[in-house]
């Protein structure tokens, strides 16, 4: 049967496919709109099908924050190449996920596979996305955050960087921003010494007593001695890899972070954070 333009364009308009798939899946369908569109989310499980082992080390990393600043959300939506992560689609979907998921506000990244985004469920948009561009899409990384109040900030250069951070009451916006953007640029792993995940603790010490182990120098010395110099260490690795205590990137690198919050809001403090970036993968 003779498939007219105006048709294959009310079919793309319908699934957002290209128009040349849209044009075969009519012909396959003879016309029917129904079938046609089937045909056409078949073709997207059958692609995401082929591409399941690749790796999706691009994509958009996006973080927002509800009109109170009580709930956030930071949402990675992966994929293969960054030709099609700068697509005008593939942002919109991924902006799309992330305003959905903040609506919804699900646990895990589970979860928001069965949240709609426009008509239908993110894992159905994300299938939709991979038999149009021909890439595997994929949910790398989701996180939502509760807090008396949160900044955000996203690296807007490259869109693959984003972080949020939780706060036991509201603080200025530019303080806010500056220590989400001190969490996306140095990376703490942790608020701070106190909450330092214990396998992280033990994995320096051990580091640090290796090293020691190997240097001439410290052969023979007395095991309390050792202990001292890898806790002195540890102190170190604290100063440099915990939020609180890493040196104010913002400020005039005289303050710590601690230090800084406390000179906006003696009573503030940070109570968690979230930071994604596809660099680190």
């Amino acid at each position: 049967m003779e498939i007219k333009a105006v048709d294959v364009a009310k079919l793309r308009k319908m699934t957002g496919a290209g128009m040349m798939d849209c044009k075969k899946a009519l012909i396959e369908a003879e016309g029917d709109y129904d079938r046609a569109q089937e045909i056409i989310r078949e073709k997207g499980k059958l692609v995401a099908a082929k591409r399941a082992d690749r790796e999706t080390t691009e994509g958009a990393v996006i973080a927002t924050v509800n009109a109170d600043a009580t709930k956030a959300v930071l949402v990675c939506l992966g994929c293969e190449t960054d030709f099609v992560a700068k697509n005008e689609e593939f942002q919109a979907l991924a902006k799309g996920i992330a305003a959905a998921a903040l609506e919804a506000f699900p646990a895990d990244a589970e979860a928001l596979k069965s949240v709609e985004v426009d008509g239908q469920t993110v894992e159905a948009a994300i299938t939709q996305q991979t038999g149009k561009s021909g890439e595997k899409h994929s949910i790398p990384y989701y996180a939502a955050v509760e807090a008396p109040y949160i900044s955000s900030y996203i690296h807007t250069i490259n869109g693959k960087l984003a972080a949020v951070v939780g706060f036991n009451k509201p603080i200025p916006a530019e303080a806010g921003k500056g220590i989400a953007m001190q969490v996306a640029s140095m990376n703490p792993v942790s608020v701070s010494s106190a909450d330092c995940p214990a396998e992280i603790v033990e994995k320096e010490l051990n580091i640090y007593k290796e090293q020691m182990k190997a240097d001439p120098k410290m052969q023979g010395k007395p095991e309390a001695m050792l202990e001292n110099i890898a806790k002195g260490k540890l102190a170190k690795f604290f100063k440099e890899s915990t939020l609180e205590d890493q040196d104010y990137q913002m400020g005039d690198g005289k303050s710590s972070v601690k230090e800084y919050l406390q000179s906006v809001d003696k009573d503030a403090k940070i109570v968690c954070f979230r930071r994604y970036s596809l660099n680190d993968e």
